[in-house]
């Protein structure tokens, strides 16, 4: 008489074992798959997903590749039990490359492939380090790389039904490994790109220098004066907090803000005496010729042009051309103006001397509120004593002005005095702003 319990039914334990089994393997494939997904460290997930791959039928040994398609090889990425001898990279001929992605994510066993060059090469190798399988890993039918395995824990021949795990776990990590390259490819674009971006901003700015330097040797009592300009122009953005690409922007406004010079007479450029009241008024007209000689080109900084129409604006609204007040300006132009106001009082000049510093301060505090917008006076007073005081090691000014000009007995002293009787703003800007 048989006992309850005591009948077993071979089929429903068979089919107890293949439902571990299966479930066993969806664990395995949804951990793998979460490994795919989130974890960032392509090297730790390729190597994790090796152990879940061994892990899931209890394989011995076993490696995974990345396929290089530069140099036609597989170079182990991650490996586990197949010695210090197995070769770090492997090549493939064109014929194994094709067979490879024929065989579209399914094990090869090593002695079905013997009559492909791959297997013929390494042969010695995948013998000595007992490797059964070689999986090809392909992605939209391209190799992007190989698992090589070793013989179960068990000793047991590998089943069609292992063979489909190791090539369902094959292609999660086939992706992971596209997804790799597909990320390497594109930042390798991204540096490219940055690297032409940055060398069309290099050439964008030495062509810029270069115009202004033939600008000003129309002149030949200011020359340089363009490019000081735009160095001037960049301090004070920098001063102020502005971005790089706004601090670039204004050296840029600097360095062309008299471009519509290149239409005056040499004459009156040149001209060795105060020009009267004509040449005066000929020589005025090169903030708007500017204008327009800038406008229609497509520059990567949109107030450029501006800055060339309105850098002879005052605050106060007693500026050319267009007699614009305070806030009427644009910004940039005001940087500028003071950037080429400051230039024309320290350079010497055919009719006049350039002046000494402590009067130079004075004029630029004076006219702060009236001329000059007092934060930009504020902060070109900064930028010039930070370099004095040491807080900076930057010789920006001592590059522009001169080492004897700098030097200047009680000029920092000056400065910081200068600074501390400064406004914040103007009166004109309270009044707009009310």
């Amino acid at each position: 008489m048989v006992k309850i319990g005591e009948f077993k039914n071979p089929d429903i334990q068979g089919m107890s074992e293949n439902r571990k089994k299966l479930i066993h393997t969806f664990g395995a494939l949804a951990e793998l798959g979460q490994e795919i997904s989130y974890r960032q460290n392509f090297q730790e997930t390729v190597r994790i997903s090796l152990h879940l791959l061994l892990g899931s039928l209890a394989i011995m040994r076993g490696g995974v590749a990345r396929f290089s398609r530069f140099g036609h090889e597989l170079n182990m990425i991650a490996a586990r039990g197949m010695g210090d001898d197995f070769p770090l990279a492997l090549s493939l001929c064109s014929e194994d490359e094709r067979q490879f992605v024929n065989a579209g994510t399914f094990p090869i066993e090593n002695l079905d492939g013997k009559v492909l060059p791959f297997f013929q090469v390494y042969d010695h190798s995948l013998e000595r380090s007992r490797i059964e399988l070689v999986m090809p890993l392909v992605n939209r039918d391209e190799i992007v790389g190989s698992v090589f395995l070793g013989e179960k824990a068990s000793g047991e021949p590998y089943t069609s039904h292992d063979k489909d795990i190791i090539s369902a776990m094959g292609r999660h990590i086939g992706v992971a490994i596209a997804q790799r390259n597909l990320m390497a490819e594109l930042e390798r674009r991204v540096e490219e790109n940055r690297r032409l971006y940055e060398n069309l901003r290099t050439t964008y700015k030495d062509t810029v220098q270069a115009f202004a330097a033939a600008i000003d040797r129309k002149d030949k009592y200011t020359e340089g004066h363009s490019v000081r300009v735009g160095k001037y122009s960049e301090i004070i953005g920098s001063e102020l907090g502005w971005g790089t690409d706004e601090v670039e922007g204004s050296a840029v406004a600097g360095y062309l803000h008299d471009i519509g010079k290149i239409t005056v007479e040499r004459k009156i450029i040149n001209a060795p005496y105060r020009i009267n009241a004509k040449e005066s008024s000929e020589l005025n007209k090169h903030p708007g010729v500017g204008y327009e000689i800038l406008m229609p080109i497509h520059h990567p900084y949109a107030d450029v042009p501006l800055a060339a129409k309105y850098h002879h604006e005052r605050i106060d609204g007693r500026g050319y051309p267009d007699g614009l007040y305070d806030q009427e300006i644009p910004y940039i132009a005001k940087v500028v103006n003071l950037a080429d106001s400051f230039d024309a009082m320290t350079t010497d000049r055919p009719y006049k001397r350039r002046r000494p510093v402590n009067d130079v301060f004075a004029d630029l505090q004076r006219n702060a509120g009236k001329q000059f917008a007092p934060e930009i006076v504020t902060a070109f007073f900064k930028g010039m004593l930070k370099e004095l005081s040491g807080e900076t090691k930057e010789r920006r000014f001592r590059k522009l002005l001169g080492r004897e000009y700098m030097e200047t007995e009680g000029l920092a002293t000056t400065l910081r005095k200068t600074l501390n009787e400064m406004a914040p703003t103007s009166p004109l800007t309270y009044v707009r702003h009310g």
